[in-house]
């Protein structure tokens, strides 16, 4: 991955607290908020029998702190940011987006002209730009294929979802490469999630991991690792965004970790529920599957790491609006990050495209 190996070399790394039984809605809330789950109205994929959607916030999310601040922002494929909201900027909503055959929205992977219930673009004038230049690009990551739709023929259902994820992919990276080019914003908010699939489905494949099937285990051994190289080139494609005046935050929402341990049966089922996989991240104790952060950019430390859990996912929302010199609302739980810079003082007036 030379193009993450690249960053961390020019900035700072770490790893990053998250919290117990974590998966994407219940984090990407706090990320937003710095707020807890209880608190922000986002608890996980389902709230109250309802997918999470971003009417069930009950507190400002960053997104919206910035806009009213004046700063210009841009998001696309973010979880849980369905349908979306008037921004300073625009909004493509990620995960969880509901859809022609995808009517609850959960894990599945609508196109933008199949979107139903709400809107995925803001302003929705943008809608018919995208399709014109980017195509008609699918939302999200497919959930994987369910037991039933392998069983007996699992070469061919390996190498068919693969090729979607890496056709996802793809397009993705095509909608984030002409946002960057067309629409640039003070703040960019870009999110990939097609590795967290493969990791719970095909994750580095040992025989003593509970869930393990040679018939399908032992398929695409380097699924795992190529999914990584593939966000490597994502990343490529980001940095040619990138100057000397703009900081750039990789972060991810937790880790994850191959199933040594038996539970009960159904405690390792994708989210849908019918899918065995073989790794997983909401574990009780959120500290065995921490989160990636890796900062870069001017005023922020370059060649370091910080050893221990000392970061969490509280405080992405406040060091992010400390860069911009916007108020850090009292309400949230989170601190700044102000051992990540060379000089706090000086951080406060980073110009951030």
């Amino acid at each position: 991955m030379p193009n993450l190996a690249r960053v961390i070399a020019r900035g700072i790394s770490g790893k990053m607290r998250t919290i117990s039984a974590p998966n994407c809605p219940k984090i990407y809330s706090i990320f937003e908020t710095s707020t807890p789950p209880e608190e922000n109205g986002i608890t996980g994929f389902i709230v109250r029998g309802t997918t999470a959607n971003t009417g069930m916030l009950r507190t400002e999310p960053l997104w919206s702190l910035l806009s009213n601040s004046g700063v210009t922002v841009g998001m696309a494929n973010v979880p849980a940011t369905f349908p979306v909201k008037p921004v300073n900027g625009y909004m493509i909503s990620g995960m969880l987006t509901r859809g022609k055959n995808c009517e609850d929205g959960l894990l599945c992977s609508p196109k933008l002209s199949e979107v139903q219930g709400g809107d995925a673009v803001y302003p929705p004038t943008m809608v018919a730009e995208l399709e014109s230049n980017v195509g008609d690009f699918l939302i999200d990551c497919a959930r994987m294929p369910a037991a039933k739709d392998f069983l007996g023929h699992e070469v061919a259902a390996v190498y068919e979802w693969l090729a979607r994820v890496s056709a996802t992919r793809d397009q993705q990276r095509k909608l984030f490469d002409y946002l960057l080019t067309n629409h640039p914003t003070d703040f960019t908010f870009l999110v990939q999630s097609c590795e967290d699939r493969v990791g719970h489905w095909l994750y580095p494949i040992q025989p003593y991991n509970v869930g393990y099937n040679p018939k399908l285990h032992t398929i695409q051994v380097n699924a795992f690792p190529d999914q990584y190289r593939a966000l490597d080139k994502v990343l490529g494609t980001i940095l040619k965004h990138v100057d000397e005046n703009t900081n750039l935050f990789i972060i991810s929402d937790h880790g994850i970790k191959p199933l040594r341990e038996r539970e009960s049966h159904d405690a390792h089922k994708d989210h849908a529920g019918t899918t065995p996989i073989i790794a997983k991240h909401d574990f009780e104790d959120g500290d065995e599957v921490p989160g990636v952060f890796v900062a870069m950019g001017p005023g922020i430390k370059k060649g370091a790491r910080i050893m221990g859990l000392p970061m969490s996912i509280f405080d992405i929302a406040p060091t992010i609006l400390h860069i911009y010199s916007t108020p850090v609302p009292t309400r949230m739980r989170g601190r700044v990050l102000t051992e990540i810079f060379e000089d706090t003082k000086g951080a406060n007036v980073v110009s951030v495209r």
